[in-house]
């Protein structure tokens, strides 16, 4: 279970969302919704309403050498939307 959950989002865009009782996630690409939400129920002690999933994929980037072009790509990762309960919270900066 403590592996499905990789590190919580903390940008700008996710710490408005965290007043709506909405939080983002990087997880394991295997993982599914169900085990999402396990994983963040036993990790935080909170009640899950609902979870969407975006798969992203790893940008392109271009390194220019003097010997040649490298051409390569980021990793690609899984982001999920967590929706708690009305009234519950998670403390994701508790980790950072």
């Amino acid at each position: 279970m403590n592996n499905i959950i990789i590190r919580a989002v903390v940008t700008e865009k996710a710490t408005n969302m965290n007043e709506d009782g909405k939080y983002v996630f990087i997880v394991d690409k295997n993982a599914n919704k169900l085990q999402i939400k396990e994983a963040v129920e036993q990790m935080y002690n909170v009640s899950v309403e609902a979870v969407n999933t975006v798969v992203y994929q790893g940008k392109t980037r271009t390194k220019y050498t003097k010997t040649k072009v490298l051409t390569g790509r980021r990793p690609s990762f899984k982001k999920a939307y967590v929706t708690v309960k009305e009234g519950e919270f998670i403390d994701v900066y508790g980790n950072v």
